[in-house]
């Protein structure tokens, strides 16, 4: 069976992976780094996080969107035993090894920085995404086998005529204000570890899962309304930046949320659907980043910092070096070792770069 390729999808997970790593990066110029167990610099550069309270709303619900979406291509060829099968191998097996041999390294360095006693603790840290992925697969199959056996087809009718006008895929926000009103997170983007962050990405997931099943319903309304959507993301942005209050209403921040997400779908829709052999190794490189960053970029401001560079100039460093890092532990490690492979989700044999390899299409979603 053929699967459609969707260029676009895959560039979103590798930009939303680069922007994950500079998110963090930030929070190391952030007096209150220290309180979530991040190595803090004595220079501070409070004014990088204004752009990152925008980033914040959107950066990982849209990674739920994207790896619901990649569930579909995924299922289209197997059965649920063997997308079960699949999911794990990509998803559980890097998140279990992760959970002992990959997040205790970073506060290893962060014990060491701040001379702390060095002990092992296992944790899920940033790895917390996985688990979620995980779990929502195993909740979903009954979904999936219903939704790929067309026995839902009146449901299917009437959602994909409701997301064929702009607002009838506005009004999906009603799920999101129900949660929030119901677990009342504060604040808003508080995701990891948290109910909150878990009933969130399910519903995300699950609707990025039915916006591919509708076909090119969903594509056609946010390619047709992508500047709307901008231009109410922007104002609502405005509104919640300059009224502190305004954070506290889970509909404007929730509206503001999927107005990003829709326009950026959008935006990429149209301008990144096409194949090119750099995307083809950064859909595959991006997992395996990924899980890696927080250990190389935990090293790379324990090296910097010391220095007391301007503080923009050390944000600078830390991040060319903890991009280069990772390239660097990735190209020569952990994609040329047969045996790392699995652990950091690849396939065990390496893949060849080629346009139509499966890995490509679905290790993009995890």
């Amino acid at each position: 069976m053929k699967t459609e390729r969707r260029h676009d999808i895959d560039w979103l997970r590798v930009i939303a992976i680069a922007l994950l790593l500079i998110y963090h990066i930030a929070i190391i110029f952030q007096p209150w780094a220290m309180f979530i167990a991040f190595i803090r610099s004595d220079e501070l550069l409070t004014a990088l996080w204004q752009p990152m309270t925008m980033l914040n709303v959107w950066r990982i619900p849209i990674l739920f969107y994207v790896s619901g979406m990649g569930v579909y291509f995924a299922m289209r060829k197997r059965t649920s035993l063997a997308l079960l099968k699949e999911r794990a191998r990509r998803i559980l097996v890097p998140f279990l090894f992760g959970f002992v041999a990959i997040t205790p390294l970073h506060m290893f360095v962060f014990q060491d920085y701040y001379n702390i006693g060095l002990s092992y603790y296992p944790h899920m840290g940033h790895l917390w995404f996985l688990g979620n992925i995980f779990v929502y697969v195993l909740i979903c199959l009954p979904v999936f086998y219903v939704v790929k056996n067309n026995k839902v087809s009146r449901f299917a009718a009437v959602f994909n005529k409701l997301i064929k006008n702009p607002f009838g895929l506005l009004s999906v926000n009603l799920l999101f204000v129900a949660e929030a009103l119901w677990l009342q997170p504060n604040p808003f983007s508080m995701y990891a570890e948290t109910l909150h962050g878990f009933v969130l990405g399910f519903i995300a997931f699950l609707l990025g899962f039915l916006f591919m099943n509708s076909g090119n319903v969903f594509w056609k309304t946010i390619a047709q309304w992508k500047w709307a959507y901008l231009v109410l993301a922007v104002i609502l942005y405005t509104i919640r930046s300059q009224m502190p209050a305004a954070e506290g209403l889970p509909y404007i921040t929730v509206i503001e949320m999927n107005s990003w997400i829709f326009s950026i779908f959008g935006f990429c829709h149209q301008y990144l659907n096409k194949p090119s052999k750099l995307l083809s190794y950064l859909s595959t490189a991006a997992y395996p980043v990924y899980i890696i960053h927080m250990i190389v970029m935990y090293l790379a401001a324990k090296f910097i910092l010391p220095f007391h560079f301007p503080a923009i100039l050390s944000f600078v460093l830390i991040t060319v070096v903890t991009f280069a890092g990772c390239y660097l532990i990735y190209e020569f490690i952990i994609r040329r070792v047969f045996w790392l492979r699995p652990l950091f989700g690849l396939k065990l044999k390496p893949a060849k770069l080629e346009r139509n390899s499966e890995e490509h299409i679905v290790v993009h979603a995890d």
